[in-house]
């Protein structure tokens, strides 16, 4: 048989909080011992500064620590706090200064249709809001929210910024489609405005994509046309309305058959951006 192997004793520890209080209890002792017996108590006071002052001083600095970690905390709380304050401060003024913003944009817009009603008051008018537009970076075709029942017609011109957008195509109830004179589709018959010399300006998206679109047809004598020359819609035009300003020439070159003139024309209305505009109520066989 295998001896019987002793496990050896473990040694019971007296936990460091139990320390703490009995050498607290010991330091009261001594106190109440030296006020009610008057017993000298230099070797006590040895002792004790031995073996309580370093224990109070660890005490006192635990409870600094203590003490200066609840208040950083506290300041820490503190600031969060402002700083959440602050944070919902900046985002209503970006919210109140988008708003502004959405108004600016919206009475400029409207100060130029006033300034564009002035300039063309001999036209019936009426305003109406884009609340569709054709895919892309340009308003090539949009829809209005007018329709019949505003007296929208096929065939009326719109006007937008500073002069033609295009004419109404179509019309619902409620909606009317408008064709800008930049489409693919878009013939205009124009003249210069200083000398009436006649031309036809062409929607063109390829080019409109430099800033103009083109024409053609101005006759080789028209030797006064000049590049900044202001251009409109002419009298002859079928479906647009007289003396509607189109834009300005910016290039012009001779034809190879050295008959006709043609070009660039930068449009004076900034299709990009087509928000709201200005419907002419009376058709051009109307006036006829």
């Amino acid at each position: 048989m295998s001896p019987l192997v002793r496990k050896p004793e473990e040694k019971y520890k007296l936990p460091t909080k139990y320390w703490l209080l009995i050498l607290s209890g010991i330091s009261v002792i001594l106190m109440l011992l030296t006020f009610v017996f008057d017993i000298p108590l230099k070797p006590f006071n040895e002792v004790v500064s031995v073996t309580v002052v370093p224990l109070q001083k660890g005490v006192s600095i635990v409870g600094e620590k203590l003490y200066s970690r609840k208040e950083m905390m506290k300041e820490i709380n503190e600031l969060v706090d402002k700083n959440n304050k602050l944070m919902k401060e900046v985002e209503d003024l970006k919210y109140e200064n988008s708003e502004l913003l959405q108004e600016k944009y919206k009475l400029n817009s409207l100060l130029k249709l006033y300034e564009l009603d002035q300039t063309y008051s001999d036209y019936p008018k009426t305003g109406a809001t884009v609340i569709s537009a054709s895919t892309g970076n340009w308003f090539s075709t949009f829809i209005i929210d007018k329709g019949s029942k505003d007296g929208m017609k096929v065939g009326m011109n719109v006007l937008a910024g500073g002069g033609l957008v295009g004419r109404i195509t179509e019309v619902g109830t409620n909606w009317s489609r408008v064709l800008s004179i930049i489409d693919d589709t878009s013939n205009v018959s124009c003249m210069v405005l200083t000398t009436n010399d006649h031309l036809m300006v062409s929607g063109s998206l390829s080019t409109m994509e430099n800033g103009y679109i083109t024409f053609n047809q101005l006759s080789e004598n028209a030797t006064d046309v000049v590049v900044g020359d202001k251009v409109v819609t002419s009298n002859i035009s079928d479906v647009y309305l007289p003396g509607i300003q189109v834009g300005n020439i910016s290039y012009m070159e001779k034809d190879s058959n050295h008959l006709s003139i043609s070009g660039y024309i930068t449009p004076s209305v900034n299709f990009e951006h087509i928000s709201e505009v200005l419907v002419i109520t009376e058709l051009k066989t109307e006036l006829e």
